[in-house]
């Protein structure tokens, strides 16, 4: 296994609103080949963790389960997979996340991410600096964040993957706004709230549930005239929903803007959704929600259901990175 860990010195990260550093360390897979044939170039996928992880994190592995990398290395080896270098970014947060979006709340992960990780991979690797050999997938969180991107940046990629994607926000999102809400009331706010996370180094499942409700208000529904700089879409005393703020939130939801950004879709090579039927996020529902939305458009789609739920479902990477490798041009290992 060839991995490679690269920092990235970012201007557009420096100075964010929750003193996050701005030095991103940024995992890589090199094929076989690369150090071998150094006349080659490569097709390239980008992969993003989810909430609370970050790319080097997916590289570590279990007696049980393989690492990403050793994942890739059987992939390729076994001949399923074309060479490709695959890059894993890191966008973490001190909320967990930024769902790979600019926020004024937390920092401009979308920037970092297009705007300096992406040119300096082309800068410093051999890589085939073309959409048409760019890929992006990943998983809750960041399949979310590769369907967004995607969407927005056809410019920038052929193809994508999300595994369990974030969609769909009345199952997904809208049922832990209830938990957020008595959180935040017993914990005495958002500062009191806050200042017991950090300070606690095991988080309840409550706690964490809370913190990734407020690293998605800091994404979807920035607001400088309120504390910690992001609108809650609901009443902090009574849990009331504020349907104007849950607006906002809802315009991000990839179901909502497929058919805005239709033709983004319909220039992608591949289109690849999953998600597990005992998902406890219930984003299978998303999933086919989404998928509806999109034959309904005339735009091509794969996808697949499993019985499983949304943790510990890095087995599934073995469909999706084949199908992403094959659609941006991989070779196999010469």
């Amino acid at each position: 296994m060839s991995v490679v860990i690269e920092t990235v010195e970012s201007r557009a990260l420096a100075g964010n609103p929750l003193g996050d550093e701005a030095a991103r360390q940024i995992a890589i897979w090199l094929p076989p080949s690369y150090d071998r044939t150094p006349g080659r170039r490569y097709p390239v996928i980008y992969w993003l963790a989810g909430y609370g992880g970050t790319g080097p994190m997916l590289f570590s592995g279990s007696p049980w389960q393989p690492g990403l990398g050793a994942r890739l290395d059987r992939l390729v080896a076994g001949g399923q997979m074309g060479e490709a270098i695959v890059v894993a970014p890191d966008c973490f947060t001190r909320w967990g996340g930024a769902q790979y979006l600019d926020s004024p709340a937390v920092g401009l992960y979308e920037t970092h991410l297009l705007r300096e990780v992406l040119p300096q991979i082309d800068a410093r690797l051999r890589t085939i600096p073309t959409r048409q050999a760019r890929a992006i997938g990943g998983k809750s969180s960041g399949g979310f964040g590769a369907l967004v991107l995607a969407m927005r940046h056809p410019d920038l990629f052929a193809a994508v993957a999300s595994h369990a994607g974030d969609m769909y926000f009345e199952l997904s999102v809208l049922p832990d706004l209830a938990t957020a809400a008595r959180t935040l009331h017993r914990r005495g706010g958002l500062d009191g709230f806050i200042a017991r996370f950090e300070a606690q180094e095991k988080k309840s499942g409550d706690d964490f549930t809370t913190m990734m409700v407020l690293a998605q208000a800091g994404a979807y529904s920035p607001d400088s005239d309120r504390p910690h700089g992001l609108a809650l879409p609901f009443d902090l005393e009574t849990g009331e929903i504020d349907w104007a703020i849950w607006r906002r939130w809802k315009a991000w939801d990839p179901v909502e803007m497929a058919a805005e950004r239709a033709e983004a879709l319909r220039a992608m090579k591949l289109i690849f959704l999953d998600a597990g039927t005992r998902d406890e996020h219930h984003l299978d529902l998303g999933a086919r929600i989404f998928v509806r939305r999109l034959r309904a458009l005339g735009i091509a789609c794969e996808h697949e259901e499993f019985d499983d739920g949304h943790r510990s479902t890095a087995y599934r990477y073995g469909i999706s990175l084949p199908k992403l490798a094959a659609a941006i041009g991989a070779e196999p290992t010469r």
